[in-house]
């Protein structure tokens, strides 16, 4: 490996996609082979490394460096390793080919650029890690893209001064972002012949109640509060289905609802709404929590002395799972997070390299 072009390519041509959450696309899902090749590449810098299996074949892998002036301080750079599903990319998922400056391929933004940045500035600081006021841990997360569970087995196994989650961030330093509440919404009615309506009872038009409930109280209630930097909560309703055919009243029906929460907001009101309106409603929630870190941390000004901005976002990541356990957490990462996910995804070559160039100088500037 020359440099981190090299590694984030050889990462690229792993697949590592997420197998939960719908088609992947492949059937090369899960995060295994990946963990190794960043184990070996780990052992070759130095490190003490771990495999620490999260779900059945899913390990995290985990590097520490010791340090003989660390004294227990400990600061964590933590990229997760999955991707999202490759289903309808119009390029070569697994290529990792560069062409027009571009690297190419499923990662390269979110987050195997971000992954072989930090990678490369270990391997170029090995030799000064050992002296360093911190002990320097990487960990490949496993599971970000669905569940954290990554995330959140390492921080009930681990304790941090500070995590940075590798994230295209355009090396700013997000230190705030919006967390996520998903709810999946389903009525159940009784099904009868469609020319008697009144025999039966109607799923769809209690979920339409429903969601009229979530658009006249809930929307406004969500934006009555803001952050300024953040903005508000919002709520988007993004799909629903229900019936069976149109000669039938249907006795089932099924909609999913986003809900992106600022710092502070408890979405709960939101389920007592719709009890409230829809008593048999039946309600799941995935919940990711939002993120807030003091930006007066040591840590983040000494990531602004080396050019970063302190920024917020409407997405979010692993940090915040990192912080709900009372460990100062940030996202940042080279690219842009306008290209994760897309069907043709890249990482700028200068931004990759600009990316390997800042972790080093961070590693070095720590006194």
């Amino acid at each position: 490996m020359k440099d981190a072009v090299d590694i984030a390519s050889a990462l690229i041509r792993i697949p590592s996609v997420n197998p939960d959450g719908g088609d992947p696309g492949t059937d090369q899902t899960g995060e295994a082979a990946c963990a190794s090749w960043v184990a070996d590449f780990l052992r070759g810098c130095g490190a003490e490394v771990s495999l620490r299996e999260v779900l059945p074949g899913r390990p995290n892998v985990v590097g520490r460096f010791p340090s003989r002036r660390a004294e227990g301080r400990r600061i964590l750079l933590a990229p997760h390793l999955d991707t999202v599903s490759v289903a309808g990319m119009t390029i070569d998922p697994f290529s990792g080919e560069v062409r027009d400056g571009r690297l190419l391929g499923r990662g390269a933004s979110d987050t195997k650029g971000t992954a072989a940045a930090m990678l490369w500035a270990l391997r170029e600081a090995r030799e000064t890690l050992v002296e360093s006021p911190y002990e320097i841990w990487f960990a490949g997360l496993v599971g970000e893209e669905a569940g954290q569970f990554g995330a959140k087995a390492l921080a009930e196994e681990e304790k941090f001064d500070f995590v940075m989650a590798g994230e295209p961030t355009s090396l700013n330093v997000v230190h705030t972002h919006k967390g996520s509440c998903w709810l999946q919404l389903r009525t159940h009615g009784r099904a009868v012949h469609a020319s008697q309506p009144e025999a039966g009872e109607n799923a769809i038009y209690q979920m339409m109640q429903a969601i009229e409930c979530l658009r006249s109280e809930g929307i406004p209630r969500l934006a009555a509060t803001s952050d300024p930097v953040l903005g508000t909560s919002t709520l988007s309703v993004g799909t629903i289905r229900g019936g069976s055919k149109v000669n039938i009243v249907p006795d089932f029906c099924e909609a999913s609802v986003d809900i992106r929460i600022i710092p502070g907001v408890n979405p709960e009101f939101i389920m007592d709404l719709l009890r409230q309106r829809v008593p048999n409603i039946e309600i799941d929630l995935k919940r990711s929590e939002p993120l807030y870190t003091d930006p007066a941390h040591p840590v983040i000004a000494r990531l602004q002395s080396l050019g970063s901005k302190l920024v917020g976002a409407p997405w979010f990541c692993d940090a915040a799972v990192f912080a709900s356990q009372g460990y100062p957490s940030v996202a940042i990462g080279p690219g842009s997070i306008a290209q994760a996910h897309t069907a043709d995804e890249f990482i700028r070559v200068a931004d990759l390299e600009a990316g390997a160039d800042f972790f080093l100088r961070f590693l070095k500037s720590l006194e």
